[in-house]
């Protein structure tokens, strides 16, 4: 499917084209559903994640705006925050805090990271010059609050990392 189609097809899903949203899923589910199962490992658990995040798409639909970047990069941003989530919180009912801080970030698509980087750079400015909470902007972005904190640490982590190398 063109971008422009699936860029359409978005628009139309928030205005509440059910049609639309038929089309966004047969064209992108097989793509979202490997991002799921590449994360959780399970296919139980990727088929839910799988659910959740075209629960999410629908409920959002309004949210994606057109910005140049692939619509696809949205679709895998939110289909892999939903798998990430649902392996946190799998992996909550198994583990200690303590082993939660090792888990290892399974790392992101090019299109991923370009709409991510888009995404925190509007959090960081949001937090930092504007005053935002973590709570409103998790809401804003749509992530839960940990999720906030995480990428607001991560983009502190890297600012440091840019102005200390000559």
């Amino acid at each position: 499917m063109e971008k422009a189609d699936l860029e359409r097809f978005i628009s139309q899903a928030a205005l509440g084209d059910q049609a639309a949203f038929g089309h966004i899923y047969d064209a992108t589910a097989a793509k979202l559903y490997s991002v799921c199962l590449k994360i959780l490992k399970r296919h139980d658990l990727a088929e839910d994640a799988l659910q959740e995040t075209y629960i999410k798409i629908w409920m959002s639909a309004d949210h994606y705006q057109i910005n140049g970047l692939s619509p696809m990069t949205w679709l895998i941003t939110i289909a892999r925050n939903t798998a990430i989530d649902k392996l946190r919180s799998n992996d909550a009912q198994h583990h200690s805090p303590d082993e939660l801080t090792q888990l290892v970030d399974a790392g992101q698509s090019p299109e991923a990271e370009s709409l991510a980087n888009s995404d925190l750079a509007d959090a960081v400015r949001s937090a930092y010059l504007h005053g935002s909470s973590y709570a409103d902007l998790a809401e804003r972005h749509e992530v839960p609050i940990n999720t906030m904190r995480t990428w607001l640490r991560r983009s502190l982590l890297k600012l440091k990392g840019c102005l200390t190398n000559d």
